[in-house]
Formats: C-alpha cells, sequence, structure tokens
C-alpha cells in the first residue's frame, strides 16, 4: 500500500496517531470539518473507537487502509475519528444514537451525521463484505451517499426526531436525579434493594458466575451490590452468587494468570476466551470489589489476587512520576491474544518435568482451547484440584509460582501489545480509591505510598 500521512499525525491520542496514515483523509472533530461539511453539503461520517479496542483494529486494516474503500470515504463524506477516551462527551451522544437506532452498541461506533452534526444513521463493526448478517462497508457508503442524494429531506427529518429523542431521554434522566439526593436519608428503601436484587439475580448466571449471556463483561458494581445487599441482609444467594463470579473469573482466561490483570470482557459464557485488551478502570474495579471479597470471607485467594492485579498496574500501567495509564492493547505483532497464549510444546521445553503438573492445571493440551492455542485457565479450584491429586498444598503453589515466573520470563521477550499512554483523570481516581482501600483492609504501608504517590501527581 502507498504511503499516506493524513491530519491525524498531528494529533496526541495514540488511537488517532494508528489512523495517522491511513489513505482516508481523516479529521479530528473540530470547526474545521463541521464547517467543511456545511460548506459543502455533505454527510459527516463520524467513527470512535479507543487503542485497545481489537474490533478497531480489525476494521481498520480491512477497510481504513483500503485505497478503494478509502476514496469512496473521501468523495462523499467528511471522515471524523474521535478517541471515545479524550471525548467521552461525543461518545456518549452517539453511543445513544445508535443504540436508539439499532438496540445495540459497541466499538467501533460508525455514525453518520448530517452537515450540521445530527445523527441520522450507525452502527458498530461492519465487514468489507458482508457477513455475519451485516452489510459490508462499502454497501453502507453507497447507500448512505444515495439517500443523501435522493432523499435528504427525509434524512434530515429522521435526524431531528432522532436528536429530539435523544434529547428526551437524557434530560429525563437528569431531573430524576437533580436535587433530590439528601445525604441524610438512605437513597433507596429496604423494599428497593429486595427488588433489585431480584432482578439482578433473574440475570445471573449460576454456573459460571456473572450475568447475562456472551458476551459477558465482569460487571463489578453489580457484584459489588450484592456484596452490599448481603451484608445489610445477611442473605445468603446474594453472597454465593458474587463470590461464584468473582471465583469463576479469576479461575478464567479473562484473568493472566501470569502477569495479572483483567481483560475487557469474554467472548464466551465460561469466562475462557477474553478480547485480550486490559483497561486501567477495569481492574481498578475488581481491585474494589476484591477488597470488599476478602473482608467478608478472609480467603486469601482473594487478597492474592488483589496484590497480583495491583503488581500488573505498578509494571504495565504507571508512569515514573505516579499517573496511571490508560490501557494495553488487545493485539501485539498484529495479532490477537499473541502475547498471552501458548502452545504446550513451548511450556514443555521451558517447565521440563514440571510441564505436566502445570498444564494439567491450568488446561494446555496439544489441540490448544483457543485458535489452535492455549489460554491458561483453571478449570478447578486449588483446593479441589489438590485434594483429587492428593497433593500437598504448600509444595503444589511452590511448584506452580515457580514456573509462573520462569514463563513470565520467557514472556517478556515477546512483542508486546501496544500501550495507551494517556493518563485519564477519572480512571486514575478510581485506581486512585482502589489502591488506597487495599492499603487499609491489607494493612499494607507500601499500598499506601502507591496511593499517595498518584495522589500527588494528579492533584
Amino acid at each position: 500500500m502507498t504511503d499516506f500521512t493524513n491530519r491525524l499525525i498531528n494529533e496526541t491520542s495514540p488511537y488517532l496517531l494508528q489512523h495517522a496514515h491511513n489513505p482516508v483523509d481523516w479529521f479530528a472533530w473540530g470547526d474545521e470539518a463541521l464547517q467543511k461539511a456545511k460548506d459543502e453539503d455533505k454527510v459527516i461520517l463520524v467513527s470512535i473507537g479507543y487503542s485497545a479496542c481489537h474490533w478497531c483494529h480489525v476494521m481498520e486494516k480491512e477497510s481504513f487502509e483500503n485505497e478503494t474503500t478509502a476514496q469512496l470515504m473521501n468523495e462523499n463524506f467528511v471522515n471524523i475519528k474521535i478517541d471515545r477516551e479524550e471525548r467521552p462527551d461525543l461518545d456518549h451522544i452517539y453511543m445513544d444514537a445508535v443504540q436508539a437506532i439499532s438496540g445495540s452498541g459497541g466499538w467501533p461506533l460508525n455514525v453518520f451525521l448530517t452537515p450540521d452534526a445530527k445523527p441520522f444513521y450507525g452502527g458498530t463493526y461492519y465487514p468489507p463484505v458482508q457477513a455475519f448478517n451485516r452489510s459490508s462497508w462499502t454497501d453502507v457508503l453507497l447507500n448512505i451517499a444515495q439517500s443523501w442524494k435522493e432523499k435528504k429531506n427525509e434524512i434530515e427529518s429522521q435526524a431531528d426526531n432522532l436528536v429530539a429523542h435523544i434529547s428526551q431521554t437524557n434530560n429525563l434522566v437528569q431531573k430524576k436525579f437533580e436535587g433530590i439526593i439528601d445525604e441524610t436519608e438512605n437513597l433507596f428503601t429496604l423494599d428497593q434493594c429486595h427488588s433489585m436484587f431480584a432482578a439482578i439475580m433473574k440475570q445471573a448466571d449460576k454456573t459460571w458466575g456473572g450475568f447475562g449471556k456472551a458476551p459477558k463483561f465482569p460487571q463489578t458494581f453489580t457484584i459489588q451490590y450484592l456484596l452490599q445487599h448481603q451484608a445489610v441482609t445477611n442473605n445468603a444467594e446474594a453472597l454465593q452468587q458474587a463470590l461464584l463470579s468473582l471465583d469463576k473469573m479469576l479461575q478464567g482466561g479473562i484473568y493472566d494468570h501470569i502477569g495479572g490483570g483483567m481483560a475487557r470482557y469474554s467472548t464466551d459464557n465460561e469466562w475462557l476466551a477474553p478480547h485480550f485488551e486490559k483497561m486501567l478502570y477495569d481492574n481498578a474495579l475488581l481491585i474494589d470489589v476484591l477488597c470488599d471479597a476478602w473482608q467478608i470471607t478472609n480467603a486469601s485467594k482473594y487478597k492474592a489476587a488483589i496484590l497480583k492485579t495491583i503488581a500488573f498496574v505498578q509494571k504495565e500501567l504507571t508512569h515514573p512520576d505516579g499517573g496511571f495509564y490508560a490501557a494495553l492493547d488487545a493485539d501485539s505483532d498484529g495479532i490477537e491474544g499473541k502475547y498471552y497464549v501458548w502452545q504446550i510444546e513451548e511450556i514443555n521445553v521451558i517447565l521440563g518435568k514440571d510441564a505436566a503438573v502445570f498444564c494439567d492445571f491450568f488446561g494446555v493440551t496439544e489441540k490448544g482451547n483457543w485458535e489452535d492455542a492455549n489460554i491458561l485457565n483453571i478449570f478447578k479450584p486449588t483446593d479441589e484440584y489438590i485434594a483429587e491429586k492428593n497433593i500437598e498444598e504448600q509444595g503444589f503453589n511452590n511448584l506452580i509460582e515457580s514456573c509462573i515466573q520462569k514463563l513470565s520470563k520467557v514472556r517478556e521477550s515477546r512483542v508486546k501489545p501496544a500501550l495507551d499512554d494517556k493518563i485519564i483523570l477519572s480512571w486514575n481516581a478510581l485506581m486512585l480509591k482502589a489502591i488506597a482501600k487495599a492499603s487499609i483492609v491489607l494493612q499494607d504501608g507500601s499500598l499506601k505510598e502507591l496511593a499517595e504517590k498518584n495522589f500527588n501527581f494528579i492533584k
């Protein structure tokens, strides 16, 4: 492909810079692009994503790097790229629009606007050819361009109606919460708490933990509510579902058993195969809820998970002066998950005589469990495994830890996932709160120092 450089080369966002050499004539959001759309009476194409997003990378490779597709985009649209982490306000508005149009949302988020920036159509990932019951990206572009030429008035009316709907919905939410919170009173009645619990349990996966069906997100806020509900009502079912959810996630492939840290979501019900991007806020919320689980149960596995997750943040997501970076990409060397998966042959070479036990515990096989490779995944909790195998606990734990250290050293030599080095205040605040909380519940002075360093960085 011919080398291109567009105006995104002048941006600072890692996500926008990823697109700076696309043949698409990208603009960042701003007056220049919006005025161009008005002057030329062109539809605005807004494409929103973030640097660690796997499907954003896929669509870029398939469509935005394609010169024929780029020519179609450049001739018919004013094309704007937005980093959702830089502009959460715009992401919120246009996500609401796409969800109203299609009933679902996600990233990449591709939205078509009238020249006065009113949304009228959109979706998420579009393949280069029709697939997955989705129109091809080229077909979408051609249809929108033709419709704008032939049905402009109809599209503008549709956009006005959509904007009115979004405005009404957001105003209702805002009015619901403006001025009604009295800090001296309970926000919810006990009856309302019981109703919320019942609604949560209708969605609960009582086999694999979590809520709903794949793709499954950690929903740590929901788990935290169950723990709080149990504390108030002594409801054993709430505690059981909360701990089941945490246990299954910590055993699954969504959690990085080598380096620590949790990926953004699982593509299956069993937490085996994640999309491998690791976000700062997800891990902050995980640490926070693990602190609650530790306080309630005093189970060592939750303390270990707290410390391992914080160690990951310190190693991979911490600025030398104390700030926390935004995310690690899902891909490395252009391949999703390549940094994290294993072949049984390489584990056998690295671990020698210890490989058999390690592979049995983590479900590593010659066939693999994901795209001909192995995501480390614990099928049986440690206590059940050592009881079944009649293994001495401390010796087993020492063996597994030794194996992890050896594999970690080898993994360090691989091409690492790209780092999104933005430092986002709200996400830093979440991690600061989580680490400060961990320092208190674990009575760990080193964690207090880490929290103080971050506080001094952002204050």
